[in-house]
């Protein structure tokens, strides 16, 4: 009885001490929680931090992005000749007459087509536009083309001699909304020449965004 006795006293002795340990654990628990609860608080800042870093990213991105397709939309310009290959004198005609200039030295932004002969403006802005026409002389027939905006005649080039190669210019700068459409017209009874050595030009460029 004595020896069960002195068991459970040792046994109680060995409960006390693991009582005491836990209880020393709890006490460096309670006094950690203020730590710990501040490095939550950091932890829950910077996250914080951490999202409106992201967000203002993202945000710079989109920005990026808007101002290369706007510095791509704002790269434009061409230049073509009539003639694609070889020489040809084209005209008169009875008619004003469209032209076509297929001989594509440069076409950034692709806005002009060398299939139908149009620029079409592809954001508002204010455009220059150049060409020049020429032909060999001749009696009866002179060497002029207008150029047209949205089918309104806007500025002409002519030049009219009886002998040798006669040739004229112009240029104008327009406004032009998005869509809007420009070209060359073979003035009526005229005639235009080109060869290889690309005499008849059209050219445009955009000038600056309104």
């Amino acid at each position: 009885m004595s020896a069960l006795l002195a068991e459970q006293r040792v046994e109680i002795r060995h409960l006390q001490k693991e009582n005491e340990a836990q209880t020393a654990k709890l006490r460096d628990l309670e006094l950690q929680k203020p730590e710990l609860d501040q490095l939550k608080q950091q932890i829950q800042a910077q996250t914080g931090e951490l999202d409106t870093i992201k967000t203002r990213t993202n945000v710079t991105e989109n920005q990026v992005e808007a101002l290369n397709s706007e510095r791509k939309v704002k790269q434009v310009a061409f230049s073509a000749s009539l003639l694609a290959s070889g020489s040809e004198t084209i005209g008169p005609y009875n008619t004003h007459t469209p032209l076509v200039f297929r001989h594509v030295v440069t076409n950034i932004g692709n806005a002009y087509s060398p299939h139908t002969g149009f620029f079409i403006a592809p954001v508002r802005d204010a455009y220059h536009f150049e060409f020049y026409i020429g032909a060999h002389g001749h009696a009866s027939h002179s060497s002029g083309a207008v150029l047209v905006r949205n089918g309104e005649h806007i500025f002409i080039a002519y030049e009219h001699q009886t002998s040798h190669y006669g040739s004229s210019a112009n240029g104008v700068t327009l406004l032009l909304e998005v869509g809007d459409d420009v070209f060359l017209r073979l003035w009526t009874n005229t005639r235009i020449f080109d060869s290889e050595n690309h005499h008849s030009t059209f050219s445009g460029h955009l000038l600056f965004t309104m």
